[in-house]
């Protein structure tokens, strides 16, 4: 069984700097000085801190599937406040922390890509040519 899509990564922040830029975080640094290396570093940094979250999403998300597979099969003892009243205030945290480090990330990956865009490659456009004035085109009647 193909499990690629139902097993997230263990360091997405890593992952999508590396699908996204062809190299890892590590790697980035190694590759520039002056700005591109401080945007580099804030990708990095990014990337870091969207797999710290993770790893705390996913711990937290284990810890409260193990506590209600203990509860559902007897073998704990049920709090009567709930099983889950606090490990789901805090997955609830983590996962908008997660989204937001996702989000954070994909902003200095653009902010990346812009500044280290090739501009040479780029192909000039041809001036415009300027409309007719109204005053030229009464002229002409």
């Amino acid at each position: 069984m193909d499990t690629s899509d139902t097993q997230p990564s263990a360091a997405p922040g890593s992952q999508t700097v590396h699908q996204a830029l062809g190299k890892t975080p590590s790697e980035l640094r190694f590759l520039h000085e002056g700005t591109e290396l401080v945007l580099a570093s804030l990708v990095g940094r990014a990337a870091r801190h969207l797999d710290d979250v993770h790893r705390q999403f996913t711990d937290a998300a284990q810890q409260a599937a193990t506590t209600l597979t203990r509860a559902a099969a007897g073998t704990t003892s049920i709090n009567s406040l709930g099983v889950l009243q606090h490990s789901a205030t805090q997955i609830d945290i983590l996962a908008a922390r997660r989204a937001d480090a996702v989000h954070r990330l994909n902003e200095a990956i653009t902010a990346y890509r812009q500044v280290t865009a090739d501009k040479p490659t780029a192909t000039p456009r041809p001036p415009a040519t300027p409309a007719p004035s109204a005053a030229a085109h009464r002229t002409h009647r």
